[in-house]
């Protein structure tokens, strides 16, 4: 009798990745942080790795992602309600990290304290951010435009005023109630429409000005992400052209603003966070900046949103490797551990190359945003930021579905993190301009802005002096460049030429050589192969590797 239910016996199976302190187990993203210049937010961000590997925070992932947002469009006596309504676990990821800066921690300076910018609040926030992310993405949303929205409000004294004493704080209100009764707001936008998407200018919605100022909305949106935000950015059209607004959910009267929400998007990923399709039925609606020039207006939080999404991705990678790295370690087939296996070996290492390369790139790109009154890091930012946002975001889907296989199926199901993770991985590279759109972005840099692609590559070239592989493959670029006939058709090979050669040069300036090496022979000289696990052979694995095990002593 004692062995009849032998079957059952659960062996060889991997031990859960919780209680993990995700910031101080993550080399790649404890060196980057000290390189960009925020060694001193050490001690919070590892309190916060602390909070964001915990197995508390996993279950409220799971939660928040299992019960997902529901729409009450109207009340029971025919009443319109537009209201979304969330599971617990969602706001309890809010708290948690709004507490941490995630929705205004690179504007602290604009509180009631006042005083001069940190030195390094991107890089911060920014490795805040990577870590939330691996926590949960999709409730990254809404503190990712609030945070963003800080800048456009700017353009407006009157909206600043009133908007951001709430913008800044840290506490999180989920309550459905009037911006001036609560003691923390998060703000949305709505940029596109069903007949343009991309192309904002083919948008038909309409804004009529008021005796008062104040300006009349009518149309509809396609997206509108976080839709019980406090407010929205949105565009409209006025006689003078595309204009931008901010649309609040209250009135001044308390009464609420005529957002009509028609459904929300059955999304493939970013489950947590809900996104809908909104009616503006004359809604009221406040102007940012000039009319006729919403696009200039708004393009200061695309490019913080756009940011963002590269170290979105980057976290989700990290989180993909960490995941593939100890199940290779604790998983077991003849006898030997997954990770002493050659073959495996070679395909964690080759992951481990693009991570280490996603969080230099993005990371760098995050202290120019830092130091902007720099000409040199304005430059950076300005070129850097399309090219970051479509690398990173572009080679994350197919890094984290090689990630889930190293898991067999197990890394299929969803009770492993893995599957919400690559069902996650390709919103980044849509949102907020897809790859033509950042590749476009690009060329206009180089044909519009020479001189600030000129400050850019004069920085490629000086990095690159000295080794032979990062050398070779700046001349490569500098071919291109050169040819402007062929840049239109050639936009997205110039943008990943870019994207590797910078975070080549990055790597290798950083000292660790065995990743710096495998990273420009691969990457920069090799030959192009579209699978992982390909061409290390005569690199140092074990050192690749043991920089991406989540299982080191803090």
């Amino acid at each position: 009798m004692s062995n009849r239910f032998a079957t059952e016996a659960v062996s060889n199976q991997v031990p859960p990745l919780t209680d993990v302190n995700l910031f101080a187990v993550d080399v790649a993203l404890t060196d980057a942080v000290t390189r960009e210049g925020a060694a001193a937010s050490a001690r919070t961000l590892n309190a916060f790795g602390l909070t964001a590997g915990s197995e508390e925070a996993r279950e409220l992932a799971t939660l928040a992602n299992r019960h997902t947002p529901e729409l009450a469009t109207h009340d029971r006596h025919g009443r319109r309600l537009d209201l979304v309504t969330y599971h617990p676990a969602y706001h309890d990821l809010m708290r948690l990290s709004c507490a941490e800066g995630l929705a205004n921690g690179t504007w602290a300076h604009l509180g009631p304290a006042g005083g001069t910018p940190d030195k390094a609040a991107h890089v911060t926030r920014s490795a805040n951010l990577y870590l939330a992310a691996q926590m949960e993405p999709g409730h990254c949303c809404p503190l990712t435009m609030t945070n963003a929205a800080v800048p456009v409000l700017l353009k407006n004294e009157s909206l600043a005023r009133d908007w951001l004493p709430l913008v800044l704080s840290r506490t999180y209100d989920p309550s459905f109630e009037p911006a001036a009764g609560k003691a923390g707001v998060t703000l949305g936008m709505g940029m596109t429409e069903k007949q343009g998407g991309t192309d904002v200018r083919a948008n038909t919605t309409r804004a009529t000005r008021n005796p008062d100022g104040l300006y009349t909305l009518t149309g509809h949106k396609w997206f509108l992400s976080a839709p019980m935000s406090d407010a929205f950015l949105i565009l409209a059209q006025t006689d003078a052209g595309l204009s931008l607004f901010l649309v609040p959910r209250f009135l001044p009267d308390e009464s609420v603003n005529a957002l009509h929400f028609q459904r929300l998007k059955n999304k493939l990923g970013n489950r947590a966070n809900a996104s809908s399709e909104v009616e503006l039925h004359a809604a009221t609606g406040w102007l940012i900046g000039e009319e006729g020039r919403g696009v200039s207006s708004i393009v200061d939080m695309l490019t913080y949103c756009r940011l963002d999404c590269a170290i979105s991705s980057a976290g989700l990678m990290r989180s993909s490797l960490a995941h593939a790295v100890h199940h290779a370690e604790h998983r077991h087939a003849g006898g030997r551990a997954l990770v002493n296996e050659p073959l495996m070996q070679q395909v964690l290492a080759d992951l481990t190359l693009d991570v280490e390369a996603a969080v230099a790139l993005s990371f760098r790109l995050a202290r120019s945003f830092d130091r902007a009154r720099d000409p040199r890091a304005a430059a950076w930012r300005r070129l850097m930021t399309p090219v970051t946002k479509y690398w990173v975001t572009k080679i994350a889907p197919a890094l984290i579905a090689e990630a889930m296989e190293c898991l067999g199926g197990n890394g299929y199901v969803e009770d492993w993190p893995i599957a919400r993770l690559y069902r996650e991985a390709p919103v980044n590279a849509i949102w907020e301009g897809s790859g033509n759109v950042m590749a476009l972005d690009v060329l206009r840099v180089l044909q519009k802005e020479p001189d600030v692609a000129e400050l850019v590559t004069d920085e490629l070239r000086a990095a690159c002096a000295g080794d032979p592989g990062l050398t070779a493959g700046f001349e490569r670029l500098e071919a291109v460049l050169h040819e402007p006939r062929l840049l239109d058709g050639r936009a997205r090979q110039l943008v990943e030429a870019l994207a590797k050669l910078a975070a080549g040069s990055i790597l290798r300036a950083q000292g660790n050589a065995a990743i710096a090496d495998a990273f420009i022979a691969t990457r920069i000289g090799g030959s192009a192969h579209s699978t992982y696990g390909q061409g290390l052979d005569s690199f140092d694995l074990k050192a690749i590797l043991a920089r991406a095990t989540p299982n080191r002593q803090a």
